[in-house]
């Protein structure tokens, strides 16, 4: 039985399926040009997202309130509000999150569209639930007036009259990500984490940190991470890696989910039904990629092997095998 692959490899295929997106398939579409794939992610995010924080709705929840403003469920007004936010803030950042050329000279991100993106996120739910003990000051887009205390892992933020110049200092830092001395998915969680431990808002900068992550991966042509709530323990412990130095088990997380979005949701969409792509943008819950390679090397599945030597198949191709998969080979 193979093992599970080492984080290089996990950084490779990742870094194989953004050149397969790029080269082959006209890389990353805006939202305005594919709304379904983007409307998928935005419902996926905003659950996910939320739900670490103890969000309480379900999926189908998230997506009638998206998509039709209607609060269905008997949910607490908060967990609605928190939703919503979370949306608001979300069809921003991938309506900013424009291709790495557009950025010529400028910044990758501004202290300006960071405290944008909490104020977008926060204040349906201030409206409802503003934090007990925050000032007229520390309202949604504005920095913390208020130290925090030490988290379990051991972290503590720093004092709140040092975050303006952190926050100028990590915007300015966050350049670098597009050379990065190391892998990339090391060098967004370096910068991901860097922005939590400065904890910068009174309230919101989980939230506020995965949609300023977000909006990094789509000026640099990658589709969101969406941290799965079924990750979040994984997620938590690779933080608190983070914070000692550790930056891999954070970073391979990051590449594991934007691949799995560019497989699941972009790829199958900008593909349609007869342009080939990798096996795994074909998989379903029911059709695993394994099986799909299986069926090709016996030729069940009508595909093609690259010089790469990975396997290429369609949706129109796949649909076909589906019809006659249970049939017995003559």
């Amino acid at each position: 039985m193979a093992g599970r692959p080492s984080r290089a490899a996990v950084y490779q295929r990742l870094d194989d399926a953004v050149a397969e997106l790029r080269d082959r398939l006209g890389g990353l579409p805006a939202p305005a040009e594919a709304d379904d794939i983007w409307s998928d992610i935005w419902h996926h995010e905003a659950h996910n997202s939320t739900a670490i924080e103890g969000n309480t709705l379900v999926l189908q929840e998230v997506e009638r309130l998206l998509d039709e403003g209607r609060a269905v469920g008997s949910k607490p007004l908060r967990d609605y509000m928190e939703v919503q936010g979370y949306g608001d803030a979300a069809k921003w950042v991938y309506g900013e999150a424009i291709h790495p050329g557009d950025l010529a000279g400028g910044d990758l991100i501004t202290l300006q569209e960071v405290r944008h993106i909490h104020h977008l996120c926060m204040t349906p739910v201030w409206t409802v639930a503003p934090h007990p003990h925050a000032t007229d000051r520390e309202g949604p887009g504005n920095f913390r007036e208020h130290e925090i205390a030490t988290f379990p892992g051991g972290m503590k933020p720093p004092t709140w009259p040092d975050i303006d110049a952190l926050m100028r200092t990590w915007v300015t830092k966050v350049d670098d990500l597009r050379t990065p001395p190391t892998p990339l998915p090391e060098a967004l969680a370096e910068a991901h984490n860097e922005f939590e431990r400065i904890h910068p808002f009174l309230d919101g900068n989980g939230r506020t940190g995965r949609l300023v992550l977000n909006l990094l991966l789509g000026r640099l042509g990658y589709p969101p991470a969406i941290i799965f709530k079924r990750d979040r323990e994984r997620y938590l412990l690779a933080m608190r890696k983070a914070d000692q130095g550790e930056f891999g088990p954070l970073g391979e997380l990051i590449a594991r989910s934007v691949t799995a979005n560019l497989y699941k949701f972009v790829m199958p969409a900008v593909a349609g039904p007869v342009k080939l792509v990798p096996l795994a943008a074909l998989a379903t819950p029911d059709l695993s990629e394994n099986a799909l390679r299986v069926a090709a090397s016996r030729n069940r599945l009508q595909a093609v092997k690259g010089d790469d030597g990975h396997w290429r198949s369609s949706k129109k191709w796949v649909a076909e095998y589906r019809k006659t998969r249970h049939q017995r080979s003559k």
